[in-house]
């Protein structure tokens, strides 16, 4: 089991992805960007691993220049 060592509140994952707050919320329901877990009772955020492959994934699914 992997240690998780940062959490990412929800500014921060706006600011790394570009995404729009109802973006992510959409794209977490869709199944195709990371869960958020609960960090305390009224509190969200993400494991920044998880943010990290996210990126990685969808830089390497674009298209490849000639």
């Amino acid at each position: 089991m992997s240690e998780v060592k940062k959490f990412m509140r929800m500014p921060a994952v706006i600011e790394a992805t570009g995404k729009a707050r109802q973006t992510i919320y959409d794209n977490m329901k869709a199944g195709t960007f990371p869960k958020a877990v609960r960090i305390g009772p009224r509190s969200i955020a993400w494991v920044a691993d998880e943010i990290a492959a996210w990126q990685k994934k969808v830089r390497d699914e674009r298209p490849k220049a000639n």
